[in-house]
C-alpha cells in the first residue's frame, strides 16, 4: 500500500521493555475510519504487533481480563466473547467464527521504543 508521505507518521507508544513476551497486551486509542476505538499491543516472538482491539465476528474488544488478549498456551490471539482465535503475527483467523482477520497497526521498535504508524484511516485521538 502506498502512502502520502504525509500521513505516515510514527507515534511513541512504550517502552520497549512494557511488552513482554506473550504477556499482557499495551492498550491505546486511535482514530479509525472515523470511529474512536481501542487498539493494542503485543509482543509476540520477540516482535512488537498491534491490532485493533475489535474481533472481526462481531465488533467487540477480545480481552478476557483487561489487557489479556492471548489463549492460556500463549499461541493464539482470542476472543472472551465468542472463541474466535487469530494468529499473533498476522492477525489472520484461525479458528472459530471469524469473518476475516484483525486490523493490522504497523509497529516498529526504534533505540528502545515501541512505535505505531498511522495511516490514511487511522489517526491519532485528539484530547
Amino acid at each position: 500500500m502506498t502512502m502520502d508521505a504525509s500521513t505516515d507518521i510514527w507515534i511513541p507508544l512504550c517502552n520497549a521493555t512494557d511488552l513482554i513476551e506473550r504477556g499482557d497486551a499495551i492498550p491505546f486509542d486511535v482514530h479509525y475510519a472515523g470511529q474512536t476505538c481501542r487498539g493494542f499491543a503485543i509482543r509476540f516472538e520477540g516482535q512488537p504487533q498491534a491490532y485493533l482491539n475489535r474481533c472481526s465476528h462481531v465488533a467487540m474488544e477480545l480481552d478476557w481480563q483487561p489487557n489479556r488478549v492471548f489463549d492460556a498456551s500463549g499461541q493464539w490471539l482470542i476472543c472472551a466473547s465468542h472463541g474466535a482465535e487469530y494468529q499473533p503475527v498476522t492477525g489472520e483467523c484461525a479458528g472459530g467464527p471469524c469473518k476475516g482477520g484483525l486490523v493490522k497497526i504497523e509497529m516498529r521498535e526504534v533505540r528502545g521504543v515501541v512505535e505505531w504508524q498511522t495511516a490514511y484511516n487511522l489517526k491519532t485521538v485528539d484530547f
